[in-house]
């Protein structure tokens, strides 16, 4: 079985046919999804999903484009959402350098406000980095070193893209690095860069219904196209489908503190 460690089912892409797509996704072997929050009506909306559907999961926290107006009472709901037994993590937060610069200190005062909840509420944090990979880095690494709880961060690198060096210092820091349909792009160098990264390493994700894997590139993306990158992984480090599978359903599990159960 497989756990989607991140796509976004609330999103109306969904709207004509979730519940077909959560067939499919059952029928791939997808047993868990966890969807991220983008902002706070996103929560409410996936928070409602995990009531519905078995094996759904949520998390609560702001997306970093949506921090250029947040307001401090929706921080709050962020904090007051942590209780509630279907968040099994704050995310997706983090930095996004691609579409707009100018917010970058608003961005980073966020990330480090998400990083101490995490830490406050004992639930792993999941980051949301694009072209931000330095920043992200050296942020961790300077809160984890003013806490007084510094093995309760933890979490995964949503969307990894970058070389194993970047890897390592993230599993230093606690994350696992969550890996998707880039890897199997022609003109990725990601499959590249996750030979050479321990597969105790690694969950695997979606980001539905974005970043759809070959051959289904440029199409909506959605749960059960994790086994695509599953057996992509397997074939890029020419190990067992089954090993993969159950390695990254081990590590999601151990991150997300979840059983196992079927979506």
């Amino acid at each position: 079985m497989i756990v989607d460690t991140h796509a976004h089912l609330y999103l109306d892409q969904f709207d004509d046919d979730r519940d077909a797509v959560l067939r499919r996704a059952h029928d791939a072997g997808v047993e868990t999804i966890v969807m991220p929050a983008i902002g706070t009506a996103s929560i409410q909306q996936a928070v409602d999903l995990c009531g519905k559907h078995d094996g759904l999961y949520a998390m609560t926290g702001l997306h970093p484009s949506e921090t250029q107006d947040a307001t401090e009472a929706e921080f709050e709901t962020v904090k007051d959402w942590c209780d509630h037994p279907s968040i099994v993590a704050v995310g997706e937060s983090g930095l996004d350098y691609y579409w707009d610069r100018s917010f970058d200190d608003r961005q980073r005062s966020f990330f480090r406000r998400h990083i101490r909840l995490a830490i406050e509420a004992d639930l792993p944090l999941v980051i949301h980095n694009r072209e931000a990979t330095d920043d992200i880095l050296d942020i961790l690494a300077e809160e984890k070193a003013r806490t007084d709880a510094p093995e309760k961060m933890r979490g995964i690198l949503h969307c990894y893209v970058d070389p194993p060096a970047v890897a390592e210092r993230a599993w230093a820091l606690g994350f696992y690095v969550g890996v998707g349909g880039i890897m199997t792009f022609s003109n990725s160098e990601v499959d590249d860069y996750v030979a050479d990264v321990p597969l105790d390493h690694i969950v695997v994700e979606t980001d539905s219904p974005y970043l759809a894997p070959e051959p289904h590139r440029g199409d909506r993306n959605e749960p059960a196209y994790v086994r695509r990158v599953v057996d992509g992984l397997a074939e890029v480090k020419g190990v067992p489908v089954a090993e993969v599978e159950a390695t990254t359903t081990q590590n999601a599990r151990t991150i997300y503190e979840i059983e196992g159960e079927k979506a």
